[in-house]
């Protein structure tokens, strides 16, 4: 089981990757499905998150001990390198023996590293559709990158649009595949 997240992980992480490194140099500010970001805001987020991964599970400090240390402009001058570092650190801390298994103190309370992996996972995935989307690249995700975040999303998907961090669910059209179901869980239109 750990294996198989760990891989889902670094699949979603090089998906992402992979349209970091497709941004043309007039693309930054071009417009994303998520309304308030743009293609740099978009890749900022998803790299600051990235970057939060080694500090809490690593090193076990809490959202408040590492404060606003990956506020601001984590990108530089060279977004694509910037990316690459932070997704190899935080791939490296979850694949650190025992690091699925240790408590992490999140925002939102204690979880095990392995859901905050799988729901980073996830979250990766919808951004890179997003990020896609926002370049015109072909927006098709993998099947498996796919399914695993249903799967990871389902429980709680009701609850993101309360969050203010996602739109409301949208009604899945009858016979829509998996990706449609994924995107509108999250209220995006496929």
């Amino acid at each position: 089981m750990p294996e198989a997240l760990l891989e889902r992980h670094a699949e979603a992480l090089r998906l992402f990757g992979e349209y970091v490194r497709a941004v043309k140099d007039d693309q930054w500010d071009a417009p994303t499905p998520c309304a308030e970001w743009n293609v740099r805001d978009l890749v900022r987020h998803v790299t600051g998150e990235q970057l939060w991964i080694p500090p809490l599970v690593t090193e076990g400090r809490t959202v408040e001990e590492v404060g606003d240390a990956f506020s601001g402009d984590v990108l530089g001058d060279d977004p694509a390198a910037a990316w690459d570092a932070a997704a190899a650190a935080a791939h490296a801390a979850f694949a650190e023996p025992g690091a699925l298994e240790r408590t992490v103190r999140l925002s939102y309370g204690p979880a095990l590293g392995r859901a905050y992996c799988s729901e980073l996972t996830a979250d990766c995935v919808v951004h890179a559709w997003d990020l896609a989307r926002g370049i015109g690249a072909d927006d098709r995700l993998p099947d498996g990158l796919v399914e695993f975040s249903i799967k990871e999303v389902m429980p709680y998907a009701d609850s993101l649009a309360a969050s203010g961090a996602y739109a409301e669910p949208l009604e899945v059209p009858a016979g829509a595949d998996a990706q449609t179901r994924l995107l509108a869980l999250l209220g995006r239109r496929g």
